[in-house]
């Protein structure tokens, strides 16, 4: 009979942990570095911002317990695949160079790459108008291989840890332009910081470096994680959440899909 009760204890504590284990939640990697309006800390110490309310949104469309997970920037990719986090929705570029390391969602955003300089100077989006000229971009992401790839002939190419970074510099005259995603370019010259700058036009497309839109990143592999948050995209777009949500940070749509 001891060893009856004994088993059957074994047995109850196996199943309580193999629940705990499968009710653990999806952790989702967002960058740590501040990207409003995406995404950043509040002065509570809350993450904000439109990214992490589709998170949460695209989360409950699909049914799975979400939970914020900060990573730096240029070591998220090995985050994912060591298994530190589950899912990246910090507005990552699909990209073909990406999708050899690992898999995407449908997008959930898709705009424009721009450049950006002060309202004073005579800038185009071009190699020979930038010729001279000191550009700035964010480390590790499709910009600096997009700016390395058309522009390191024709303008010194500076490398920043965060936009933030390259905006300050920008604003103080250390560099010339900036190269970004055309809406965080548009909240920073819509903000008393950026009043000095405005947008010189998007560069020309290339998608295998510009990618595809932003995707959430999954393991190769996890084919089921990756169907449930295409069905969550899908459902928050048909049913007007995505829209909401965005007519709160930006004034015009920002999914091309």
């Amino acid at each position: 009979m001891t060893f009856l009760k004994t088993l059957a204890a074994t047995a109850t504590a196996a199943m309580l942990t193999a629940g705990a284990v499968a009710a653990d939640p999806i952790k989702v990697g967002v960058a740590a570095e501040p990207y409003p309006p995406f995404s950043s800390v509040n002065s509570a110490g809350e993450w904000e911002g439109w990214e992490i309310e589709i998170i949460k949104a695209v989360c409950d469309a699909a049914e799975l317990e979400c939970e914020i997970t900060p990573t730096a920037w240029d070591g998220i990719i090995p985050a994912l695949t060591g298994k530190q986090i589950d899912v990246i929705m910090t507005s990552m570029s699909i990209t073909e160079e990406r999708q050899k390391t690992i898999d995407f969602s449908d997008p959930y955003y898709n705009t424009p790459t721009v450049i950006v300089a002060d309202k004073s100077m005579d800038i185009e989006p071009t190699p020979e108008s930038l010729a001279g000229k000191i550009l700035g971009v964010q480390a590790s992401t499709i910009h600096q291989n997009y700016a390395q790839k058309y522009f390191t002939d024709a303008a010194e190419i500076r490398i920043y840890q965060t936009q933030d970074e390259a905006n300050q510099d920008l604003v103080s005259g250390r560099i010339d332009a900036t190269q970004a995603d055309s809406i965080a370019m548009s909240a920073f010259i819509e903000s008393d910081a950026g009043a000095c700058c405005e947008i010189k036009g998007a560069v020309a497309d290339d998608p295998s470096i510009l990618g595809l839109g932003v995707g959430a990143g999954v393991r190769k592999g996890e084919d089921e994680l990756r169907e449930k948050l295409n069905a969550g995209i899908a459902k928050i777009l048909e049913d007007g959440t995505h829209e909401e949500i965005t007519s709160k940070y930006f004034s015009t749509s920002i999914y091309g899909g």
